[in-house]
């Protein structure tokens, strides 16, 4: 299971992780290279370093062909991983992915890295509030909201590490390549997401032969947070499926 930028193994710990050993799977979580205690990188990486260190973690423990579950940057190196080692990948689910960087998101990977170039420090409160890119349904739940404000705060400030991590956003358009993906693969977009809109998810399914695709109403970025029953009930419908080996 590969986490999304600035996020570290952890955050599977509290739906997907009991859902997917409920339905019999060892699950293997790891912190990406630029989320400590890994090394932080400074002076930076690649999204092929990123997939390199997934290889060489499915090549270590002996587990491939195996499933494999990304989100957001995470499930960048997920297709990027199944497009270029088809032979350790069996299935792979892709939830807020995109294949291409468009006009706003490179606006704001652009205005992120330089808000962290700057040296600003921005109030732990006023972050989490920036940060609380959600559905609107979990928007005007007071008592929700408070929750994920305080989750919010608490998160660590960025560091080199994550700042390496939102260079890797700025991703080249891929649509074309990922033609050549054979892996069977699970698309899951969310449909209030403001960091990858559904319709670059979509595109990312119509690129990759025989994808699934699935939009999940009534959450933002973080939907398997969000909603994770029903995202879930999908990522293991898919991962049980016939065609799994």
């Amino acid at each position: 299971m590969i986490q999304g930028t600035g996020a570290g193994r952890t955050v599977w710990q509290l739906h997907q992780v009991p859902a997917l050993t409920a339905a019999g799977f060892r699950v293997i979580t790891f912190d990406n290279r630029g989320i400590p205690p890994t090394s932080e990188c400074p002076g930076g990486f690649s999204l092929q370093d990123m997939v390199g260190d997934v290889v060489g973690l499915i090549e270590h423990l002996g587990t491939g062909p195996c499933r494999v579950v990304g989100t957001s940057l995470g499930a960048f190196v997920a297709q990027e991983l199944a497009l270029s080692r088809p032979d350790l990948v069996c299935r792979a689910v892709l939830m807020a992915t995109r294949g291409r960087t468009d006009v706003l998101r490179a606006a704001l990977n652009r205005a992120e890295t330089e808000l962290y170039d700057a040296g600003t420090h921005l109030p732990a409160r006023y972050a989490a509030v920036v940060r609380a890119l959600l559905s609107p349904r979990t928007l005007d739940d007071d008592a929700a909201m408070a929750d994920w404000l305080d989750l919010f705060e608490l998160s660590s400030a960025a560091g080199p590490g994550q700042r390496a991590q939102m260079e890797l956003s700025k991703l080249d358009h891929r649509l074309r390549a990922y033609r050549d993906i054979r892996v069977p693969c699970q698309v899951i977009a969310f449909a209030d997401d403001l960091i990858t809109p559904a319709h670059l998810a979509r595109e990312v399914a119509d690129a990759i032969p025989g994808a699934a695709y699935e939009l999940i109403e009534g959450c933002g970025h973080y939907g398997y947070l969000e909603d994770p029953g029903t995202v879930n009930k999908v990522m293991v419908g898919f991962l049980t499926g016939a065609a799994a080996r």
